[in-house]
């Protein structure tokens, strides 16, 4: 009876710890989704031609910094796993390194953003909408760095179990986004208008106020101030930028994957037509509002299988692991419910439903929805799993499992649906949800073989010192 009670108690604190890290983070993504949202808005009333640039050259910047931000998400297993350990000269090396690791990619990919506009052209785009992109990239160009930093502090706080202040720090940044693009793009208060240029430095100042707002906060918490991490920052330590680049590769390639994947189906959407493209982006824009929940939960996934590791207790590594993956499923079910029982409804958010011109896009996006819904319960799994192995250090394997699932079996299937059998859209929505689900199991397969090995390894040893005794 002591037994199980005391198994009641140690979920019930982890779910806590868990609730207290994943509600700020996944709520500062849902946010960050909402600034897109905003951008898109004010692109659309500056006109056609400046919301096709501006979407353009927002879609670009935002997978390139989701790219390499994917390398600094190294810091977040690290970080935890030196904190489980009590290490601190350790959390103050590798927060110093992820710094340097920020400014070190920072400033090639400012140069990439600066040049893009020759790949663009290469790849078909028209002169003039060349010409507005590059309006905007050669302004938020200027917040790469402190971009990439902002991800890296997020990492280090959450590995840190102090991550509170990040969903605050982003309302914050979200606010001087919006009223900067609303000034700035549209010249108001005495200000030239600037149009996407101004769209462009509206949004590189609120990585800069994010940035600075969140390192202020980690240089005056009680408890975080006595981490150091800017002492001797001139000092870089190859050996772990080494493993924070070894570790944080993997990430951003996989990113790149499930990234790319989107990007491709998005693609052969317009070569089906103009209202299957509209119907699609209608239903992906619904799934990455919702789906940066679970994102956000994985980031809180693997501080917690982090600190566990570093406390070499791997049972409780696992129990973290099955705890984040159980909430990201019972949130994505509710939210699956809730598509599947008002979809009409959610489509009638991006266009009249009611005006028989949208009749053909209402009826397909409706179709796309439901398949989406009834994905939702995997790509929630898919995600925190994939937490969970990165609490592990597990990051080669997972990149490697993406692009089986995403590319191998989704893009595959998807295009096979939606072409050979003449399944439309909602064959690729098919295809990728399929590509999704069987990541989600993959991901939640490994997560277990892993922790599994680990535990019955450490109990034979435990059994071994028993008998020497």
């Amino acid at each position: 009876m002591a037994t199980k009670t005391f198994a009641k108690s140690n979920i019930r604190i982890e779910i806590q710890e868990f609730l207290k890290l994943a509600v700020p983070l996944a709520s500062a993504q849902v946010a960050q989704a909402a600034v897109g949202f905003a951008d898109t808005l004010i692109m659309g009333h500056l006109g056609q031609e400046s919301l096709a640039a501006g979407g353009l050259a927002s879609t670009t910047f935002q997978f390139l910094l989701n790219t390499i931000g994917g390398v600094v998400m190294a810091v977040s297993p690290l970080v935890a796993e030196a904190y489980g350990a009590g290490r601190k000269t350790q959390i103050e090396q590798i927060a110093r390194q992820g710094l340097w690791l920020s400014l070190l990619f920072g400033i090639p990919m400012m140069f990439m953003i600066g040049h893009l506009d020759s790949v663009m052209i290469l790849f078909g785009q028209a002169q003039q909408t060349v010409a507005l992109a590059d309006r905007y990239l050669d302004f938020i160009l200027w917040g790469t760095f402190p971009a990439l930093g902002f991800a890296m502090l997020r990492s280090y706080v959450s590995a840190l179990s102090q991550a509170r202040p990040v969903m605050t720090i982003v309302v914050v940044g979200t606010l001087v986004n919006v009223i900067g693009n609303y000034v700035l793009g549209f010249g108001k208060f005495g200000f030239p208008r600037m149009e996407l240029a101004g769209l462009g430095l509206a949004s590189g100042l609120s990585f800069w106020v994010m940035f600075l707002l969140l390192l202020g906060y980690t240089l005056k918490h009680k408890q975080l101030k006595d981490y150091q991490f800017l002492q001797n920052f001139h000092r870089l330590t190859p050996q772990i930028l080494q493993k924070l680049v070894w570790i944080g590769v993997p990430i951003a390639v996989t990113i790149t994957l499930e990234f790319g994947l989107f990007i491709v189906v998005t693609y052969l959407m317009g070569l089906l037509g103009t209202e299957v493209l509209a119907a699609h982006q209608i239903v992906f824009q619904t799934i990455v509002v919702i789906f940066m929940v679970p994102l956000g939960m994985s980031f809180a996934t693997t501080a917690r299988v982090g600190v566990w590791v570093g406390q070499r207790n791997l049972e409780g590594a696992r129990r973290a692991g099955y705890i984040s993956i159980s909430m990201a499923v019972v949130f994505m079910t509710l939210t699956g419910i809730i598509l599947l029982t008002y979809p009409q409804q959610v489509v009638g958010i991006y266009l009249d439903i009611h005006n028989p011109e949208n009749a053909n896009v209402l009826k397909l996006a409706v179709s796309m929805l439901r398949i989406a819904a009834l994905a939702q319960l995997l790509d929630g799994v898919q995600k925190t799993a994939m937490g969970a192995l990165y609490g592990l250090q597990d990051t080669r394997v997972p990149m490697l499992l993406s692009l089986l699932a995403f590319w191998g079996v989704g893009l595959t299937s998807g295009y096979l649906l939606g072409f050979y059998f003449a399944l439309g859209g909602v064959g690729l929505w098919i295809g990728q949800s399929i590509g999704v689900a069987i990541a989600g199991v993959i991901f939640l397969w490994r997560f277990h073989k892993l922790t599994s090995a680990h535990i019955a390894t450490l109990k034979i040893r435990q059994k071994a010192e028993g008998r020497g005794q």
